[in-house]
């Protein structure tokens, strides 16, 4: 089993009086994009770790039978307490999982399903999205790595990871460098 942890806690600080994944973009809320995709991949079980505003956001998600939520009562602490609140709900059977930023809505199930298609089928600690010299989001992970993510803190996320584990990832190399566009401003939209 290849599980995502579907990050969604964040205080959207950067665009006031709103959080930004309840937003519109082009005709449904931002982090729908990235739910819809999810659902329609590979992946088999989602982990939305839900923070800031939760009750609202979870009201305005998807409903499937994939999804399954926890709440991380400690996300102002950054990013790295919501990895490591959704490790927690990954099975232990499980033979790797993926981290997916909820306000990504160029990311595609066909991206999804490349870095799923790697865990399965190679070792490498690390799976990458690569367009050119850029890496990005999402990122997959093998479940051999799990118990070095209880050292982050704070904001460092995956990428710390990543940068540790480099030399030994699985690069997948993308066509577009649009998939790795966050949302973070009103102009984003």
């Amino acid at each position: 089993m290849i599980t995502a942890i579907l990050l969604a806690a964040g205080q959207s600080k950067r665009i006031p009086k709103e959080n930004k994944l309840l937003k519109n973009f082009r005709g449904k809320v931002l982090i729908n994009h990235i739910l819809n995709q999810l659902i329609k991949s590979k992946v088999k079980r989602i982990i939305i770790v839900l923070g800031h505003e939760h009750l609202l956001v979870k009201k305005a998600i998807i409903k499937n039978k994939k999804i399954q939520f926890i709440l991380n009562k400690n996300y102002k602490s950054g990013i790295a307490s919501s990895i490591k609140t959704g490790i927690k709900k990954i099975n232990k059977f499980s033979k790797g999982f993926l981290i997916v930023q909820s306000d990504m809505p160029y990311i595609k199930k066909t991206h999804i399903n490349k870095i799923y298609n790697s865990i399965d089928k190679k070792d490498n600690p690390v799976h990458l999205l690569k367009y050119k010299n850029k890496i990005g989001n999402p990122i997959g992970f093998n479940s051999s790595i799990m118990s070095k993510f209880k050292k982050i803190k704070d904001d460092v996320g995956a990428k710390f990871m990543v940068k540790r584990l480099k030399k030994d990832a699985a690069i997948i190399n993308v066509k577009s460098e649009k998939i790795f566009k966050d949302f973070d401003k009103l102009t984003d939209f």
